[in-house]
């Protein structure tokens, strides 16, 4: 029945039934009656509260869990998941870029490669982090472990976690796009199993730079989009604050990206988000992870690109003219 310290504006009802719950619980203890047919009532009315909540959110709503300050993020996972992350550092170009990092770990007793894009909690760290906006470097610091992956046979688990790539003029100046349009060819090849998790926010080519991998999966509450919500309302609205509009406009829901085949599977996370368990979310993210990458170590190097090629190339729909059609 705990409520985080930092709550949601949808959910401030709940904050309130929490406090009089409290309150009444110290009126009974100062008063010494018997209050407690009272504090059933607000118990039974704060879960109703909760399930009617949480079980019709908004895909405004589920942006704002994405974004929770106290989500876990991907090296809260990595410690929950893994054993001896080692972080491995920098480029060999420009420098080392700590929004996107990466290491070697052993994953369910076998060696992996672990790329993540990382966020941080405090002021100093978020700036560290550059609020979870990786640059060209830290793109090309991922090309780089993903071919050392490679290279030694290791299976690649990226994190997906980042509003976008970080559009600053240094980052345009060394050349972003390129970047990332590098890592999208050369994740298409890569000669050993990929995973792709989102846990948070999945923003536009900023996510997709480590994303394209033999499976995708997603958290209940995460979203995965071409644009941001508030980049989305500011281009068609010509107003951030239409972002709640533009989120229902973009379906920012898990469960329609699976239905679209832009996932294999969405992680169901505890009610309310999850911040609220942190572990039990590890424990469905684990069983996920080992599971399609038992599926994938099964298939042959030239099945696999075979069925990454696939999975792409059937992405979206389209319709061909009647002169496309008669010149084919």
């Amino acid at each position: 029945m705990d409520t985080p310290a930092y709550v949601l504006e949808f959910e401030k009802p709940l904050r309130e039934l929490a406090k009089q719950l409290d309150e009444l619980r110290q009126n009974s203890l100062e008063s010494n009656l018997d209050l407690s047919k009272e504090v059933t009532a607000i118990e039974m009315k704060f879960e109703q509260t909760r399930l009617d909540i949480y079980t019709n959110l908004t895909p405004w709503q589920r942006v704002q869990i994405a974004r929770h300050p106290k989500r876990p993020y991907a090296l809260d996972y990595v410690e929950m998941l893994c054993e001896n992350f080692q972080e491995l550092h920098g480029d060999r170009q420009f420098r080392d870029d700590r929004a996107l990092i990466g290491g070697t770990a052993f994953f369910g007793g076998q060696s992996v490669m672990i790329i993540a894009q990382q966020k941080g909690r405090d002021t100093n760290e978020k700036i560290a982090r550059n609020f979870g906006m990786p640059q060209p470097e830290g793109y090309r610091k991922a090309l780089r472990l993903m071919k050392m992956a490679e290279k030694f046979r290791l299976p690649v688990i990226c994190f997906i976690d980042t509003p976008g790539a970080y559009p600053g003029i240094g980052s345009e100046e060394r050349h972003v796009s390129e970047a990332i349009a590098v890592n999208l060819r050369e994740m298409a090849m890569l000669k050993v199993p990929t995973m792709a998790v989102v846990v948070g926010e999945g923003g536009s080519g900023g996510a997709l730079g480590i994303g394209v991998t033999d499976r995708v999966v997603i958290f209940e509450n995460s979203y995965y989009s071409v644009i941001s919500p508030e980049g989305c309302a500011a281009i068609l609205w010509k107003d951030s604050a239409a972002a709640p509009q533009a989120a229902a406009a973009l379906k920012l829901n898990a469960a329609t990206l699976q239905k679209l085949g832009v996932v294999e599977e969405v992680i169901p996370e505890p009610m309310g988000g999850a911040h609220y368990d942190p572990e039990a979310a590890g424990k469905a993210l684990d069983t996920s992870l080992k599971n399609h990458l038992k599926e994938l170590k099964k298939l042959s190097i030239p099945k696999l690109l075979d069925s990454r090629y696939e999975r792409y190339r059937k992405l979206g729909a389209y319709q061909e003219s009647a002169a496309a059609k008669a010149a084919s």
